[in-house]
């Protein structure tokens, strides 16, 4: 027991539960998959642990396409972010990552995929929860209201958000944002982009994200894309997705 408390004191995760890796989590010192969830305005320059088990997310996404997902694709987005600054130099201590990507037409492609490929990945995990049984996942309150308000029904934003991501030609993502007339609207983004990009056609705060590279799902879905969207569905933290709405 001395060791192991060592051990987690070296790591710095003695007293913040949102600290615990997925590693450390798989080999047992941590014992829930409901570790609380860092904001989305608090995404910075590097990566944070997951909020849950790899596993957590089963039967929608299986736990090796979880693992592969974020220790290499997402991992390696956030390296090439960090060579990108340095290279660039850009004084990640004196610019939010926000700020970067509002101006990301100023940077090299080097930047832009991997910036974009960065915030996009820690703001997607922050997006899913593990599958609630027995329980509608469903939004409500203000953020309720709001879509029901610009989309007709609940039904309806689910038919235009799943078009999106459906209708992306290639890799990319689908988006919901809060347009800075307050309104909410849907669209996509092709590869790594996003809406806070200077360049982007569609723009405004993202509250919901959806990655539709084939990596997100291949293992189990195969050329399947329809599928997995409706299965996400399910996993959409609306809870998180209801304070974004708030914050924007």
């Amino acid at each position: 027991m001395k060791s192991r408390r060592t051990f987690i004191k070296k790591a710095g995760l003695v007293t913040v539960w949102g600290a615990i890796s997925p590693a450390l989590a798989q080999s047992g010192l941590a014992t829930t998959t409901q570790i609380p969830v860092m904001g989305a305005e608090e995404i910075g320059f590097s990566q944070q642990p997951l909020p849950y088990l790899y596993s957590a997310l089963e039967p929608v996404i299986d736990a090796l396409t979880m693992e592969i997902h974020y220790t290499k694709h997402a991992a390696g987005y956030t390296k090439n972010l960090v060579d990108a600054c340095a290279g660039e130099k850009v004084d990640t201590s004196k610019i939010k990552l926000t700020e970067l990507l509002g101006r990301i037409s100023t940077y090299s492609i080097k930047m832009r995929n991997n910036a974009g490929g960065h915030y996009n990945h820690e703001f997607f995990w922050q997006s899913l929860t593990p599958v609630r049984s027995g329980q509608t996942n469903k939004p409500s309150g203000s953020f309720m209201e709001a879509i029901v308000n610009q989309f007709g029904s609940f039904e309806n934003f689910q038919t235009q958000f799943s078009d999106a991501a459906r209708n992306r030609f290639g890799s990319g993502w689908a988006w919901l944002v809060k347009t800075t007339d307050g309104k909410l609207k849907i669209g996509s983004t092709p590869n790594q982009d996003n809406p806070l990009m200077d360049l982007s056609e569609l723009k405004g705060t993202p509250l919901l994200g959806l990655d539709v590279w084939e990596h997100a799902y291949y293992l189990k879905y195969q050329n399947k894309r329809p599928d997995y969207i409706a299965a996400c569905w399910s996993l959409f933290n609306w809870e998180v997705l209801e304070r974004r709405y708030k914050n924007a």
